[in-house]
């Protein structure tokens, strides 16, 4: 395999890697109720803590297709037909889009529930509008409940359903709640149902470390889970003495996991530049003498990286 594809192959996995423990991280219980007291009107002002013991069964991480017609899957159980969530290993209909998280959640009256699913982005994406992903992906989270949550025609059986998304490398931090709401045109009936069905809070996270200060406070942890420039100890400490969050074996394990990818994907990062600045110098008609004294590189280096990119500069 020629060195380019290796390396193109081998930093897609990198990002992968690193795409599946930050969504492991997130999935953690502890962390999705500090989520829920800052986006869920309900648990607001609640200890997190308190809040874990809601959160029903495990999360599904990247598990539930988002696909129309896969998001359900039916069995059968003691003659009975059940219908569940699609949580058949990813490699089946591989490269399907899937849910980053999704998981149950019970209200505090013990009766309701509603859905919550998290996503993670690593920036805010350029070849669609997030805001138009997110009202798919809530609109998904009601129409799967279709025999799943509810039978026929028992609407008023819907789950309320959250669709909350964590953008990476914003310009600064920002959180916005989009939800329903009733204009009255003519007249001022009210129409029996919930307005507050569908709910999306986007939740931006800029590159710079926010104060620790209650505005802020899911910023900063998610900052913290999330850079690409803290160290381990550093994480862990801002999440032991800052957010009493017990860090388990689990959580050592996928920040330390992380912190290792961030380092390589960095190093990648800063290598690509180099080259970039060594192949415009060359084009520009600089010497290689020239380029070797600016990048701080022996001439040899210089001539391995222009002689590796010569066919794509032809």
């Amino acid at each position: 395999m020629d060195t380019e594809i290796k390396n193109a192959v081998s930093a897609t996995d990198q990002d992968a890697q690193y795409d599946d423990k930050a969504k492991r991280l997130l999935g953690n219980k502890i962390i999705l109720a500090h989520i829920l007291v800052k986006t869920v009107d309900e648990f607001k002002g609640m200890n997190p803590k308190d809040v874990v013991s809601y959160i029903e069964g495990e999360p599904f991480i990247s598990v539930v297709p988002v696909e129309p017609g896969l998001t359900n899957m039916e069995k059968e159980e003691n003659g009975q037909r059940i219908v569940g969530m699609n949580t058949e290993n990813a490699e089946i209909n591989e490269g399907l889009i899937r849910f980053d998280i999704i998981f149950y959640v019970r209200m505090k009256d013990g009766i309701s529930q509603v859905i919550v699913n998290v996503e993670a982005q690593k920036d805010e994406p350029t070849s669609y509008h997030i805001l138009n992903r997110a009202v798919f992906y809530v609109s998904r989270l009601v129409s799967s409940q279709k025999e799943r949550d509810f039978v026929k025609t028992n609407y008023n059986d819907i789950r309320r359903v959250f669709s909350i998304w964590v953008c990476m490398g914003m310009d600064e931090s920002s959180m916005a709640y989009v939800h329903l709401a009733k204009d009255d045109l003519i007249g001022s009936y009210q129409w029996k149902g919930g307005l507050d069905l569908l709910n999306i809070v986007l939740i931006g996270i800029s590159n710079e470390l926010p104060e620790h200060d209650e505005k802020y406070e899911l910023h900063r942890l998610l900052s913290t889970l999330l850079s690409m420039e803290l160290t381990i100890d550093e994480k862990l400490g801002i999440m032991e003495k800052e957010y009493n969050i017990a860090v388990d074996d689990r959580i050592r394990e996928d920040v330390s996991a992380m912190c290792n990818l961030s380092q390589g994907i960095r190093e990648k990062g800063g290598a690509e530049r180099e080259e970039k600045i060594i192949l415009n110098m060359h084009r520009k008609g600089y010497t290689i003498e020239q380029i070797a004294e600016c990048v701080e590189k022996t001439i040899e280096e210089v001539e391995a990286v222009i002689k590796k990119r010569e066919p794509v500069l032809a």
